[in-house]
């Protein structure tokens, strides 16, 4: 298993796919992690530095270094499976070279994020362009929804769509669960019996944070806006966000913005306090945020875009905005505007409806433990790995 993400270096969901997922096929095979980062303790894993020679390259250059070092400890497996662009061009290689399947699973595509050439410069290009060699040529792609197959077979139409399988993420609720803790809200300035709209997730134009800031300065005043918002893409996208949240602490009260990331229980008393968990992304493949969410009880209302939809049950686990989006790769709403009312609308709705709130939360716990157990989906990969190597 290769991957940028992997603990105790998290920053998002593709990081925590991994890690459960590897935890669950550990229970029936030999699982070797071959990691970007620090050396880790943990049996059969090995982290990766940057090379020295590379310390002032692209970071994108940086990624393929780190890449080939991986490549000659990959010999002796029976199949590679790399995750996000970072680690497709070390599953390439190492398929080449030592003769394997490579598996890849999809996570986000970089035609769907030309906003990361303000974070990579020319080195989008490059990431780009492996993206493209490793998916033509990967044994078989797991997408993780239906979303974000249709999204590969449109993004590389030189794939076989036989070779592109659906592997929802997952969530385990005995991990993430309900959690009360008014002491840790109070410390944050989180009044848990007054209504909550709690964000989660990277400052990056997909998660749409600065559609949210605009929605939330419509909110009723009574309304709490938690923002769980760091590691941003660019300093253009972090000044941003920092100018929109001064703003709203200008005109109202109970804006509370936490850079630092949360140890799990801390964020799942954030997220059991919440009266709605808000994903205004504009892109999104599936969002395992918003299972983590569903886990603790809270309502989820998302942008119907991506995988989100097959995540929240509208009207069921929570709410659905609707969205229409230019077809440049950005996401960005035709009419922002709509989309910024509709999704004030919205979170408006349930934020103060805390007995609905609350029966969407209910009902999105049961449907997570329900569908997207890690031990279903480890069993699915299993297959599909047996598949490729007998």
């Amino acid at each position: 298993m290769i991957t940028k993400e992997y603990p105790p270096e998290i920053y998002g969901g593709a990081g925590v796919h991994v890690a459960e997922l590897v935890a669950a096929l550990r229970l029936t095979i030999d699982v070797q992690v071959r990691a970007f980062g620090a050396d880790r303790d943990e049996a059969a894993t090995r982290g990766y530095r940057t090379p020295i020679e590379l310390a002032g390259a692209n970071p994108a250059i940086q990624t393929l270094g780190t890449d080939l070092a991986m490549v000659g400890d990959i010999a002796g497996a029976d199949l590679v499976h790399s995750h996000t662009w970072y680690a497709n061009f070390a599953g390439h290689i190492a398929s080449q070279l030592h003769g394997i399947p490579h598996v890849l699973t999809a996570h986000s595509l970089e035609p769907l994020r030309p906003w990361k050439a303000e974070q990579l410069g020319g080195g989008y290009a490059v990431s780009s362009g492996i993206e493209k060699l490793a998916y033509e040529n990967a044994a078989a792609i797991v997408a993780v929804s239906a979303g974000m197959r249709a999204d590969i077979l449109r993004s590389y139409p030189e794939v076989d769509p036989s070779r592109v399988r659906v592997i929802h993420n997952g969530i385990d609720v005995e991990r993430w669960r309900p959690v009360q803790d008014d002491a840790f809200l109070a410390s944050i300035g989180m009044d848990p019996y007054r209504p909550s709209v709690v964000f989660v997730g990277r400052i990056t134009r997909q998660k749409g944070l600065p559609y949210l800031l605009r929605a939330a300065a419509v909110l009723p005043p009574e309304v709490q806006l938690v923002l769980c918002a760091g590691a941003p893409d660019t300093q253009e996208i972090m000044a941003e966000v920092q100018e929109g949240v001064r703003l709203l602490q200008q005109t109202r009260q109970g804006v509370i913005w936490i850079e630092r990331m949360l140890p799990r229980d801390e964020l799942s008393a954030i997220l059991t306090a919440a009266t709605t968990f808000v994903c205004p992304s504009v892109y999104e493949p599936l969002g395992i945020v918003n299972l983590e969410a569903m886990a603790c009880g809270a309502a989820v209302v998302g942008t119907a875009t991506g995988g989100i939809p097959e995540v929240v049950d509208d009207r069921v686990t929570g709410r659905l905005v609707p969205i229409e989006q230019v077809t440049d790769g950005t996401g960005t709403p035709v009419d922002p505007d709509r989309y910024v009312d509709d999704l004030a609308r919205t979170l408006t709705e349930v934020a103060m409806d805390p007995a609905q709130a609350a029966a969407y939360g209910e009902a999105g716990r049961e449907r997570a433990a329900r569908e997207f157990s890690w031990g279903a989906i480890a069993d699915t990969t299993r297959a599909l790995y047996a598949e490729l190597t007998d």
